[in-house]
């Protein structure tokens, strides 16, 4: 079957240039915690970044989240105590273009360290959420823009992870064979749940899969799928009748067995469109944030229960 590449709605994504550090701690999501430490203070953005941070930082940095457990990253807006917050701390590590208000935010501090994750990784345009099948036209516009789910790829998330590494070392050297030797091993860990997707999804009796919104692009395309959303990039953004319509009739061409929703955004158009299409839903974690809801405690036991929803759904063999 030819994998159609999955569209994604636009988010422009500028590439800044990283700047180097200084030295880093354990992760706390209580902005409060933040600067005026013994240890190097970062300030992430979201999960995914203060779990680099906590990975090759180790005991020697502090960590603190923007963004609370349970809060929808987009649509995250900086308070007034937060942008004071990031001109105590000594680093900001983010992904310019995922969250608008961080990235002003960290355009107006003082912080000498600013670290964009999107410089670290080749971003791609995957362009809009639907696709065209043969003999089908779409009326809508296409909007294009680069898309910043880089973490659910293994590969581009070790990427930015050497990247992180990278930067460490140059800042801090006094702690430089710490960061290398966790930025190693962090890596390995995640060659090995490459390997693990690859296997699982080589050999699948579908290739297609339906979610809730359009944020598991790169890892549709590092193994082969297609991710059909049934909204944008925007997870509560509504879909029109007509791309209800239309991935109802796509689920029965393509063998489409499960609608995926996820834990930080309401799953009710997903059940509407499985109800309506007799499919099943389950849960497909963008991973964003960990909560109790969540499938795992970290980043990889998140991703692994995502490998066992997707192999169960996609009928792997």
């Amino acid at each position: 079957m030819n994998v159609r590449r999955p569209h994604i709605s636009g988010i422009a994504l500028a590439a800044v240039t990283a700047v180097g550090i200084g030295a880093l701690s354990a992760c706390s999501s209580d902005s409060s915690a933040a600067g005026n430490t013994d240890k190097f203070d970062v300030v992430a953005s979201f999960y995914p970044m203060a779990f680099l941070a906590e990975q090759i930082g180790g005991d020697h940095v502090k960590v603190t989240s923007l963004t609370e457990p349970g809060q929808e990253p987009h649509d995250l807006e900086i308070s007034a105590k937060q942008t004071a917050q990031l001109d105590e701390s000594d680093a900001a590590l983010y992904l310019k273009g995922l969250q608008p208000s961080v990235d002003e935010a960290i355009a107006q501090a003082g912080l000498d360290t600013k670290i964009d994750a999107a410089t670290l990784t080749k971003l791609e345009d995957h362009g809009d959420v639907e696709h065209e099948h043969e003999g089908e036209a779409h009326s809508e516009e296409e909007s294009h823009g680069l898309d910043p789910h880089v973490w659910l790829d293994p590969v581009k998330y070790a990427e930015i992870a050497k990247g992180v590494g990278a930067a460490f070392e140059k800042a801090d050297p006094d702690h430089a064979a710490d960061y290398k030797k966790n930025t190693e091993a962090l890596v390995k860990k995640l060659d090995g749940l490459n390997t693990e997707f690859a296997d699982g999804l080589k050999n699948t009796r579908s290739k297609v899969f339906f979610t809730n919104h359009a944020a598991f692009g790169y890892l549709a395309e590092r193994y082969g799928l297609t991710q059909e959303a049934i909204s944008g990039v925007d997870p509560e953004s509504e879909p029109s009748p007509a791309r209800i319509r239309e991935l109802r009739d796509e689920a029965k061409a393509d063998g489409v067995t499960t609608v995926f929703y996820e834990t930080l955004v309401s799953n009710k158009t997903a059940k509407t469109l499985a109800d309506d299409a007799g499919l099943k839903t389950d849960v497909l974690d963008p991973l964003e944030g960990i909560t109790d809801k969540s499938k795992g405690d970290d980043y990889f036991q998140v991703m692994e229960a995502n490998l066992a929803a997707l192999e169960t759904a996609l009928g792997a063999k």
